[in-house]
């Protein structure tokens, strides 16, 4: 990104007013391309208390917002049942979508949606977008280069005790379609994409570890979630390069030594940041040296850049290119998410019905 902008601004019309949504409208400020002009939420009070805080935002209702000639993407915030339905609605009215994570709770929304958009003629974008990041895009150009040798194996590690520690309305956190594999896996499985390539089979086992949840965070402390979808899933990635993955998703660990997300090359390993953020720290170590090696990053947005991928689909509907985090590569993802759970499940090893093409690197100064 960074290249002058000389077409009109994209209009951005925002729906579900909830916790992501101030993030989003603070960074989209920086995006010159990216112009939110209206937000929409089913509880209308939430819509006006965001307008109210973003000068010359207005709140409208989902039908008037989805009808606004001067909105030509609907960003999608609502929770992640809701999704499919309100993409589907989106490009049924003639808007592209770009929808946080994950695309769908299932594939046959999945497909629907990217099927639509097709006949249609409009896109489909997904969170997450933290792969174009400085520490993923930075990554991705040293295994480029060779620095590690071939990669062989990675590693993917989620592990905490659960968002009804903190989230002010855990509940959906719980539901199918959520827990520690819809939610946080995304982060995980995209920057693997990005890194490695398509992934061909997986195996898995999973478990409900408590069936109840107690909430402690207001306003809800002291309500209980019944629990139902598996909150510790550990799998095995196989993808198409040949490279194993080891990855684990938890709600059930109160505390770990872990890494995030690790790369193991014949030649070397790379350690990687947090994939849920776009900086970070990144180390290198062959198999020639006797410590770990600070990388630097080179390449743009270490800060807090949720919304990039939207900015990055912006800018390629002008310029009349593919996008980077596009529906394919999250109808991917959702793929390997529900193929693990299904492996879990039926127990046995299966082959993904979806492939997606590697996600092209950014550039160093713009995003072509």
């Amino acid at each position: 990104m960074g290249r002058p902008v000389t077409a009109a601004p994209v209009g951005v019309g925002l729906v579900g007013c909830g916790n992501i949504s101030g993030t989003y409208l603070r960074v989209l400020t920086r995006f010159p391309g990216l112009k939110v002009v209206a937000c929409a939420d089913v509880l209308e009070a939430r819509a006006r208390e965001r307008a109210a805080a973003h000068p010359g935002l207005r709140p409208l209702g989902v039908e008037a917002l989805l009808g606004d000639p001067g909105i030509e993407v609907v960003l999608n915030l609502t929770p992640p049942a809701r999704h499919a339905a309100l993409s589907l609605a989106a490009l049924e009215a003639g808007k592209s979508v770009h929808t946080e994570k994950p695309l769908a709770t299932t594939r046959q929304d999945g497909r629907r949606i990217l099927d639509l958009a097709a006949r249609k003629g409009l896109r489909v974008g997904a969170a997450p977008d933290t792969f174009l990041g400085a520490g993923i895009q930075t990554a991705r150009a040293l295994l480029d280069q060779g620095a590690i040798g071939t990669p062989v194996a990675a590693s993917a590690f989620m592990t905490c005790r659960g968002h009804e520690r903190w989230h002010p309305d855990p509940a959906f956190f719980y539901e199918h379609g959520a827990g520690p594999l819809f939610d946080m896996g995304p982060y995980y499985l995209t920057a693997l994409v990005c890194l490695l390539g398509p992934v061909a089979r997986v195996s898995a086992s999973a478990r409900i570890s408590f069936p109840e949840r107690l909430v402690a965070s207001l306003p809800r402390k002291g309500e209980r979630i019944a629990v139902k979808t598996p909150t510790h899933v550990s799998g095995t990635l196989e993808f198409e390069c040949g490279a194993l993955a080891t990855l684990v998703m938890s709600f059930d660990v109160w505390a770990a030594d872990l890494p995030r997300l690790e790369v193991y090359g014949s030649e070397g390993t790379l350690s990687l940041p947090d994939p849920n953020g776009f900086g970070g720290e990144l180390r290198l170590r062959t198999g020639e040296e006797a410590a770990w090696r600070p990388m630097p990053l080179t390449f743009p947005h270490a800060e807090e850049s949720r919304g990039l991928g939207l900015a990055e689909m912006a800018e390629a509907m002008r310029e009349g290119r593919p996008h980077r985090a596009d529906g394919a590569l999250a109808f991917h993802v959702l793929d390997i998410m529900e193929s693990l759970l299904a492996s879990a499940r039926d127990g046995r090893r299966l082959e993904l019905e979806s492939r997606c093409v590697r996600p092209r690197p950014m550039g160093y100064s713009s995003s072509a």
